[in-house]
């Protein structure tokens, strides 16, 4: 990994890395996502993708371009939706932040509502696994992905810089086009970015059904996955006047978006976000705090599921997130900072299908973080949140929730540590311990109906407490020049653990009788271990050549019934042969996963697979501009592939064989 000084914009880093490459030095980057006072090592697990990393792994979807990453699952729900899932944990326990500020949409509360962003419009995406409640709230309990675009300038741009990207191909024969433009005169920064993907349906080795549930007089599609393509279409508009001690600034951006959902025939969602941000930090402040940095972000998002040209339902939120952090003054040994959050969402369903009601959700948030270098080698941190959630349904007539009659309110408390002792210039241990509170969301407390995307109906409780959990990480990290990694485990007990569980009961639905699902709070157990090393093999005329190595394992258990839990994903283990030379790279990589017949008994099980990929990649300039023209090429062996992360595991695999041709430019 290459290290980014904080204040160049991305685009300028990819410039100069693309202009010097015999110049880069291989250093870690910051993270900043979780770590407000700039920490070389983050005692969290985390994970930065930048550069070349995130073109390799970058697909239509963030669920898809973080599914390798160690920890990380999708719950692939088609081309058109995927949610990254975090050490077994996804929806409301997983926060997705933009610039560090949350965008709202309806994304946690179904499989087939898609995160309204294109990763191709991403410069950076950072991954903290485990707790990160205590700055991003309970609904980080499980971890954050924070993406970055640059969309509001933090440092000075000079002169004009651009880049696009086009591409072509894939199992879903995508044709994509990106571009942006960066312009300012040391002060004042300029940037505008524009994106647009059209895809057809995918096409997957043998049957869409698997044969657990495939009927042999009718299968069902064979080699494409009906109803599986769509478009979107993106761009943004933002601005940030600049000074030696801070910027300011604001953004525009809006996403669009259309595609089918493939658990129902002839079903297709129209999808659409504005989403307005403002970001500003003063630095080098005197007085009791050193900086303050401010963060806020307005969202409007819609999307309306259409059948045979009818909306059956529409699904609107809309809101605000704003967060300000304080860094003070040293304290004696300690530094820390303090802040607050503020956040308000409005959401509604209106239709034949809508299975909660409309529901306003306050949250108002004070936290502090503390650090303690206690020695040459040893670093310390402690924080406290504590965070109160009101969430106000309104049944607006519907008899299906005249239950929903009074608002709930929550208080919930959160508390963390963390230390990272250097052993000696190569080992360091990192560990974390921590207690998370999460409030019960809108459609914990009231869903009443049938969800037919995850073909059950469900059933809230609105006498819901909250999830508590106690949580810790332990690894092992390690950097002799030659191999680069970590070792980590970590466990996780959660008290009143708010899970979608059976009742054995049927219910009347459109298509027959479907499974009755309800919300309940129980013991779980969440344990596991990852891993991983980039090992340099040689350097020499033929060039640099050398290993990546990753893998994970997470078992999750119900406690109070013994049974697993569901959608966990199984043993995962990946190796990656990297090899460089002048402008060429090119990359072999293979991925294993194992059966996974750990599951509840209502669920069925998933075999296991082992997919091949490669990439070839090679630079070139013309003029002041330089380019990267690759091919990709992902399943070359066209296996069947069906994540246990996914709740239609028997009815859309991932991707058959495909190869994928681009080019990108930056000026």
């Amino acid at each position: 990994m290459l290290h980014i000084p904080l204040r160049l914009s991305p685009l300028a880093i990819a410039l100069w890395l693309a202009s010097s490459p015999s110049q880069a030095v291989e250093l870690d980057p910051q993270v900043i996502t979780a770590n407000p006072l700039g920490n070389s090592q983050l005692a969290a697990p985390s994970t930065v993708l930048e550069g070349d990393d995130l073109l390799q792994q970058q697909h239509g979807s963030l669920g898809e371009t973080l599914n390798k990453q160690p920890g990380i699952s999708s719950t692939w729900f088609g081309p058109g939706a995927s949610r990254p899932v975090i050490r077994g944990l996804d929806g409301d326990r997983i926060r997705i932040l933009r610039n560090g500020v949350g965008a709202l949409d309806a994304s946690s509360l179904s499989y087939d509502h898609a995160v309204p962003l294109d990763p191709v419009n991403v410069d950076r995406v950072e991954i903290v696994r485990g707790p990160a409640a205590l700055l991003y709230g309970g609904n980080a309990i499980g971890g954050v992905i924070n993406t970055f675009d640059n969309r509001i300038p933090d440092s000075p741009i000079d002169g004009i810089h651009g880049a696009g990207e086009l591409r072509y191909g894939g199992a879903d024969t995508t044709r994509s086009s990106a571009g942006k433009l960066e312009a300012g005169d040391g002060t004042f920064a300029l940037h505008l970015d524009a994106n647009s993907r059209q895809f057809n349906d995918l096409r997957i080795p043998g049957y869409a059904r698997s044969s657990k549930v495939r009927d042999a007089d009718e299968p069902g599609s064979r080699h494409r996955l009906e109803n599986s393509d769509g478009r979107q279409d993106g761009g943004a508009i933002g601005g940030s006047y600049n000074w030696e001690h801070g910027y300011a600034g604001l953004s525009y951006s809006r996403y669009d978006s259309n595609y089918g959902s493939v658990a129902e025939s002839g079903v297709r969602l129209d999808m659409k976000q504005d989403h307005y941000a403002f970001a500003s930090e003063i630095r080098d402040l005197d007085g009791p705090f050193s900086s303050v940095k401010l963060d806020a972000g307005y969202t409007d998002y819609e999307h309306r599921e259409i059948e045979d040209g009818e909306v059956g339902t529409t699904f609107k939120n809309k809101g605000y997130e704003a967060r300000i952090e304080a860094r003070h003054q040293p304290l004696g040994p300690l530094e820390g900072v303090i802040g607050a959050q503020v956040s308000r969402n409005e959401f509604s369903a209106l239709g034949e299908e809508a299975f909660v009601p409309q529901t306003d959700t306050d949250s108002l948030a004070l936290f502090m973080l503390e650090q303690w270098q206690a020695t040459e080698r040893l670093n310390l941190s402690l924080g406290a949140r504590i965070e109160h959630t009101r969430v106000d349904p309104d049944a607006k007539g519907n008899e299906n929730f005249v239950d929903a009659d009074s608002a709930s309110s929550f208080n919930a408390f959160s508390l963390s540590s963390g230390a990272v002792y250097q052993l000696d210039p190569i080992w360091s241990l990192a560990a974390n311990l921590g207690y998370t509170e999460r409030a019960p969301t809108f459609y914990e407390l009231y869903a009443n109906g049938a969800h037919v995307a995850t073909g059950a109906f469900e059933l809230g409780d609105a006498s819901l407490n909250k999830e508590k959990a106690i949580s810790s990480d332990l690894a092992l990290r390690f950097d002799n020049g030659t191999h680069k990694g970590s070792v980590g485990v970590f466990y996780s007990h959660f008290n009143n653990y708010i899970g979608l569980i059976g009742t054995g009961n049927l219910r009347e639905g459109e298509d027959g009788d479907i499974p009755e699902y309800r919300y309940e709070g129980v013991r779980a157990r969440f344990y596991g271990i990852e891993a991983q090393d980039r090992w340099k093999l040689v350097e020499n005329r033929y060039g640099s050549f050398a290993l990546e190595l990753s893998g994970d394992y997470t078992r999750a258990k119900n406690l109070d019934s013994g049974e697993p839990l569901p959608r966990i994903a199984p043993l995962r283990l990946n190796s990656a042969l990297v090899w460089e030379l002048d402008r060429w790279q090119a990359r072999v990589e293979v991925e294993h996963a194992a059966a996974q017949h750990r599951k509840p008994e209502n669920e069925t099980s998933t075999d296991g697979y082992t997919t091949l990929g490669a990439s070839v990649g090679y630079r070139f300039d013309i003029g002041q501009s330089q380019w990267l023209a690759f091919v990709r090429g992902e399943n070359l062996t066209d296996q069947t592939v069906r994540y246990a992360s996914s709740i239609l595991r028997d009815i859309a695999p991932a991707p058959g064989r495909s190869v994928e041709v681009g080019l990108r430019t930056t000026f």
